[in-house]
């Protein structure tokens, strides 16, 4: 898959299509994958970590998750046109997977919030099977690991945070049954009704970002960042 380099991260320039394609053919031809969902955060955290920039780089699949991933790519005149965000690429996999009859595996978040998002996901999709899922507090590594290889799942999401979820995924995927892993953030408290995306004409307006800011202020000096994100993008090596 052709790639776009943002400050040193290694981005997809793909549609959602051709996307999910490819990780179907990774799933029948038995090859694990590893998909990052990539924003100006996540840039910037690598451009002061090598470790978290070299995880970043050996995903099979980087997708253009934040809205500063597109405007790096219009700055630079480069090719990536359209977001394709974490929850988004979650739901489609396990649409994919109710009618596939992959089986799916659901990590992180509290008890509460995991088992709700599993009843939901259900609901919207009733032929999907979920072999399991574990909250993100537990501290046993090895009781995750054979949690998850004694259900055989085909995919894992793994919502700890970043950088933990991809620190994770990367460390122990080679060690575990299930061929595609998605690091997905806050998505379980979305799916479970913990929390409440924009609405759907500011997501397509990339404006996402303001609606978390307006419902969660402390979010500001986090924000400040995409100041320092845009000058490295005008100006940045």
């Amino acid at each position: 898959m052709e790639k776009e380099n943002i400050l040193g991260i290694d981005v997809c320039i793909t549609n959602s299509s051709q996307l999910i394609d490819s990780i179907v053919g990774d799933i029948d031809n038995n090859k694990k994958s590893f998909i990052v969902a990539v924003n100006s955060e996540k840039v910037l955290k690598a451009r002061k970590d090598k470790q978290f920039e070299n995880i970043l780089n050996n995903a099979k699949y980087q997708i253009p998750d934040g809205v500063g991933i597109i405007w790096a790519s219009k700055i630079r005149k480069g090719k990536i046109k359209k977001r394709i965000t974490g929850i988004d690429t979650m739901i489609m996999l396990c649409e994919l997977a109710s009618k596939k009859g992959y089986k799916v595996f659901l990590y992180g978040a509290t008890e509460n919030v995991i088992k709700q998002a599993e009843i939901n996901l259900k609901k919207q999709y009733p032929s999907l099977n979920i072999v399991g899922t574990m909250n993100g507090y537990e501290k046993d590594n090895k009781k995750i690991i054979d949690s998850i290889n004694k259900s055989k799942a085909d995919i894992v999401f793994v919502g700890t945070g970043s950088p933990r979820q991809e620190c994770w995924i990367h460390n122990n995927m080679n060690n575990i049954c299930a061929k595609i892993f998605q690091g997905v953030g806050g998505s379980f408290d979305v799916v479970s009704g913990k929390s409440k995306r924009a609405p759907k004409f500011l997501q397509n307006m990339g404006l996402e970002w303001l609606y978390r800011l307006i419902k969660e202020p402390k979010r500001f000096f986090r924000q400040l960042k995409l100041v320092k994100y845009l000058f490295l993008c005008f100006f940045g090596k």
